[in-house]
């Protein structure tokens, strides 16, 4: 009989952060001082875990350049009535860059929203939804170089509902 080293949950869990989330507070951990780490009651629950026990708000990811709000709105109002819905901007030019916020009145409608619509297809893409702590002003443009999302900027196939190329693809290329 195999012996197995560590076994995997093939359930991944709904209220876990998004990656924004996750990064952001991995660098306030990092930028803690050793006094502060000590001092910290070791039972308290990081803020923004609390936060996403009852987030009613989502990060809903690789949208194509050309979904519309009215698209979004539409299938996302399946879940539950939408409070408000921010599109994800590009810095500079200040078109959609392939991301949104939707969020919701109560957590159990943001929740059935994950469960239900996260990985379906929108628009022939695959969209990814996440718990969000809260949209902020200043968080729906892209934090790239060039103003849109990171990701695009390193992207090195072809993909159309993104824009074309890779942006450094793209000025190598000239």
């Amino acid at each position: 009989m195999p012996k197995y080293k560590s076994t995997r949950n093939t359930v991944d869990r709904l209220d876990k952060p998004s990656s924004y989330t996750a990064a952001k507070n991995k660098k306030r951990r990092h930028n803690r001082d050793e006094e502060d780490a000590l001092n910290r009651d070791r039972n308290k629950t990081p803020e923004w875990e609390e936060k996403l026990r009852e987030a009613t708000t989502l990060y809903v990811g690789n949208l194509s350049f050309y979904t519309t709000e009215e698209q979004i709105h539409e299938l996302f109002s399946k879940c539950g009535e939408i409070k408000r819905l921010v599109m994800g901007l590009d810095r500079f030019q200040k078109t959609p860059c392939g991301f949104c916020f939707v969020e919701y009145y109560t957590h159990q409608d943001a929740l059935d929203c994950m469960k239900y619509i996260g990985g379906t297809k929108l628009d022939e893409r695959i969209i990814r939804t996440d718990l969000d702590e809260g949209f902020a002003e200043g968080r729906q443009y892209g934090r790239g170089k060039s103003g849109g999302q990171v990701r695009d900027e390193y992207r090195q196939e072809f993909d159309p509902g993104r824009g074309g190329y890779g942006r450094a693809l793209v000025d190598d290329l000239r």
